[in-house]
């Protein structure tokens, strides 16, 4: 099956900066989309950015201005640079990807188990 790994959380102080990546393994035929979701205690989960096949990427408002997300199609991983970190920023940052594991398989959402973000005042 597909596995996603996030890695590069961390602890980082307000107006700092961050980068996070997600490598997917396993039997993949094509990557729809990759996504970089986050939750924090007691919210619900909520779209971060998202980036297509075409390199057309999507942000939600909190990280419009802010952060980046990027891909590398031979490594098939998605990455988020995040500036001007704020408290507000602080979640477990979760990596999404649609994939279609051959041609007669239908698009799956796969997700990573997440990796924490903790920005201090």
């Amino acid at each position: 099956q597909v596995q996603l790994a996030e890695s590069g959380g961390g602890l980082v102080q307000a107006g700092g900066s961050l980068s996070i990546s997600c490598p997917a393994s396993g039997s993949i035929f094509s990557i729809n989309a990759m996504s970089w979701y986050r939750q924090a205690p007691g919210k619900q989960r909520e779209l971060v950015a998202s980036i297509n096949s075409e390199n057309s990427a999507n942000y939600g408002d909190s990280a419009k201005g802010r952060f980046t997300i990027s891909k590398d199609n031979s490594k098939k991983t998605v990455y988020l640079r995040m500036n001007s970190l704020e408290p507000e920023d602080t979640a477990v940052y979760y990596c999404n990807m649609r994939v279609r594991r051959s041609p007669i398989h239908l698009l799956v959402d796969y997700w990573g188990q997440g990796t924490q973000v903790t920005v201090t005042s």
